[in-house]
């Protein structure tokens, strides 16, 4: 793995013969010994984790692998974040090779993987859900790193369940935004410092549409009214709520800053796992009838600009910043 050998031995040293002892409010216990392990807290914990993880995926050889999802001719067929390890594949067949390998290798090197928590998700019905005997979970959606993936790749779902989060936190605010002792210039500011984040998570990679769009000017609103303590029974109009918390920017713009910052970003990188992810194209031929709106749409359709002209706004840093602040400053739906 190019680490040199002096500090495997450093590393053994560390960790040979460790003893612990345990404080109570008694005292202290006598000295017993460790059998394996890194003491937790220790900083050297997550990079040792991640040189074993990486250990044993080149032991299964998922870097030579044919199995994967092709993206603009690179193979694709892990996707790793400390110990959450996605595994991809194209047939059913293809999969189950990939993790009874992972599982071989990971037992070879005292890992265990868990079955019971391991699950599947694809595109079309699975008819065999078996791994070495072992039933695994098929699920149409799950949890990763805090975003809701699901098996059609549409994120409606995520912003839904965002919004939700959001009104939740809105909630447990509701003492603060009640208080007359706060100026009202403050209780924004807790907003959009402890509400508003909890929904913008993850939207760089976020595909929105004008009902997402709809949704996201309505919770807006309603944290404003909240914060203003104006009923929705009220017949006051949007323009004067906003006149009143004069927001800089609308939630809308947010995202769509981030998003861009974010396409920013990956266009200055080399030819990483990100931008061909973003910008590739997958082999095959696509379902019939009206094409989906993809992520790029997004990003062409607010700067008027083809992919060729982006990638030469983005080479100058400072017009790239002044193309995002006009572009969002001029988001103001919620104004008209």
């Amino acid at each position: 793995m190019g680490i040199p050998s002096h500090l495997f031995c450093l590393l053994r040293n560390l960790y040979k013969d460790q003893v612990a002892i345990v404080r109570t409010d008694h005292g202290t216990t006598d000295w017993f010994k460790i059998g394996k392990g890194v003491r937790q807290g220790r900083i050297l914990s997550p990079y040792l984790f991640n040189l074993y993880a990486e250990h044993v995926m080149r032991r299964v050889g998922l870097h030579d692998s044919k199995a994967g999802v092709k993206i603009s001719g690179r193979n694709i067929n892990n996707l790793r974040y400390a110990d959450d390890t996605t595994l991809m594949a194209e047939s059913e067949e293809e999969l189950r090779s990939l993790i009874t390998k992972v599982k071989e290798e990971s037992a070879k090197a005292g890992l265990q993987l868990n079955i019971k928590k391991t699950k599947i998700m694809a595109t079309r019905p699975i008819d065999n859900r078996q791994i070495e005997g072992e039933n695994v979970e098929a699920v149409t959606d799950f949890i990763f790193l805090g975003a809701k993936i699901t098996a059609d790749a549409d994120c409606s779902q995520e912003i839904r369940r965002r919004l939700l989060l959001g009104r939740r936190a809105m909630a447990n605010l509701e003492r603060i935004l009640k208080s007359r002792d706060i100026t009202l210039a403050t209780k924004v500011r807790i907003v959009k410092a402890m509400a508003l984040p909890i929904v913008t998570y993850g939207c760089e990679s976020w595909t929105i549409r004008k009902a997402e769009r709809r949704k996201t000017d309505a919770f807006e609103l309603w944290c404003w009214r909240k914060i203003l303590r104006v009923p929705w029974t009220t017949r006051r109009s949007n323009q004067s709520i906003l006149q009143e918390i004069m927001p800089d920017c609308s939630l809308e713009g947010r995202i769509l800053e981030t998003k861009m910052k974010y396409f920013d970003h990956i266009m200055r990188r080399q030819e990483r796992l990100e931008k061909i992810m973003m910008l590739g194209e997958m082999e095959g031929k696509r379902k019939r009838g009206q094409p989906r709106v993809r992520w790029m749409d997004g990003i062409l359709e607010v700067t008027g600009s083809t992919l060729k002209e982006l990638r030469v706004a983005t080479a100058d840093r400072e017009f790239w910043r002044g193309l995002v602040h006009e572009v969002t400053k001029s988001r103001k739906r919620l104004n008209e």
